[in-house]
Order: C-alpha cells, then structure tokens, then sequence
C-alpha cells in the first residue's frame, strides 16, 4: 500500500515537473521555436485546437517560422490567433500558401519580464509538486491504523526526498531559462 501511494505520487510529481519544462519552452527567447507555437489554440471551425494539429511548423532562420497549414481555409483563423497570443509579438506575412512569422529582437526589459513569467511558470509548478506531496501525506496518514506509525513515518521521509528532488529538478529548469533568456 505505502509503495503504491509513493509510485503513484512520484509519477505524478514526474508529470509535473515535464509540464513545468513544457512551459519553459513556450516562452520565446532570441530565437524562434516551433514549441513556443504549438499550443497556441487555433478556432477551427468553432473548436478550439492546438496549432500544430493544424500545420507544420519549421524554423526557417533563427528568428523567422514557417508555418504551413493542411487546410488553407484555416490561414485567417491561425494568423487571428497568432496575433492574439500575448508575449509573442511575431510580425506574420502570408502568401497565400505558408505564414511566415518573424519575431523581433529581444530588449533588455523585455528579457526580464520573460524572466518574470517563465519564475511565475516555476512557482506554480513547485505549488503543484507540493500539493501532491499533501495529497500522498494524507494517503500514508489513513494507512496508519494498518501499517503502523514507524512504517507510514518512513515512508513520509522518502516522499520528501522525491519531493526535494523534483523541486530541484524544478529550479533547474529554471535556471537554464533565465540564463538562456538573459543570453544576448
């Protein structure tokens, strides 16, 4: 039962911390990426979908994508989202057959309010790390009556240890994006 709840919180905590360097990656730096547009949701017929489900994305220069839809009715939509799409300020140009986003250079002030949002990004994923960590803290809390007080006490010891390991992992990440961000 102990081992249950520790496998499942370690998962689940993995999970978390995939999500958190997810993220990190769709925060633009000097170059462009075809992460940082993928989960832009695109108004496809009335339904919100991820733009990669609905074109290809290639980098073309380093601060220049191409983005090549499968169904050429849905440029105006995925152009509209583009545009949309807070902290990106990609400069689109469309010929009918490929949209071609470039994204300016990077400022300073702009670098360190990326570098707000990517620390904000981080402390939300730490939050859900934690709040896993609380959860599997109550699952080994009710198995006290049938394992007993040093085994449940035990097992609290490694869930922290897992715990500290993906926060750290968390920081990490963290610190490989605002170096890379601050990067000129």
């Amino acid at each position: 039962m102990i081992a249950d709840v520790l496998s499942d919180a370690t998962a689940r905590m993995h999970k978390a911390l995939e999500a958190a360097k997810d993220d990190f990656g769709t925060v633009r730096t000097g170059r462009a990426n075809p992460q940082m547009f993928a989960k832009i949701l695109v108004s496809y017929y009335g339904t919100p979908t991820p733009l990669e489900q609905l074109a290809s994305l290639q980098n073309q220069e380093a601060r220049t994508l191409l983005i090549t839809p499968y169904d050429k009715g849905a440029m105006r939509d995925i152009e509209q989202a583009i545009r949309d799409t807070p902290n990106l300020g990609a400069n689109l140009g469309n010929d009918g057959v490929v949209i071609r986003a470039s994204l300016p250079e990077l400022t300073t002030d702009r670098r360190k309010e990326f570098v707000k949002i990517v620390k904000t990004k981080g402390e939300d994923a730490k939050i859900s790390v934690r709040n896993i960590r609380r959860k599997a803290k109550d699952d080994l809390d009710a198995l006290k009556s049938e394992v007993g007080d040093d085994e449940v006490t035990r097992a609290e010891k490694e869930l922290e240890s897992i715990t500290k390991t993906h926060v750290d992992a968390i920081d990490d990440a963290l610190k490989r994006k605002e170096a890379e961000l601050l990067e000129i």
